[in-house]
């Protein structure tokens, strides 16, 4: 099973995370099959985030579960969008 979760990276105190799609049974920090984009919670709540909706859309449609965090994230994205 695939879940868009987040990655990780950033150093100590100032977390970075990048939006991926990866099996579920691989580490966070392990192997990814596509990177969907990045979020930084630390800076301004309209320029923390970037999202590929279009490929995150067709992971979803194939199957892909997002995690809570990605699925708010998503949502944002699908009202900026319009």
């Amino acid at each position: 099973m695939v879940k868009i979760r987040l990655r990780r990276m950033g150093a100590n105190k100032k977390p970075f995370f990048r939006i991926v799609a990866t099996d579920i049974r691989s580490a966070n920090a392990g192997n990814f099959l596509e990177e969907l984009g990045w979020y930084q919670p630390g800076k301004k709540a309209g320029e923390n985030y970037q999202l590929d909706l279009a490929k995150a859309e067709a992971w979803i449609a194939k199957g892909a579960q997002p995690s809570e965090t990605v699925a708010a994230l998503l949502k944002k994205s699908r009202k900026a969008a319009q």
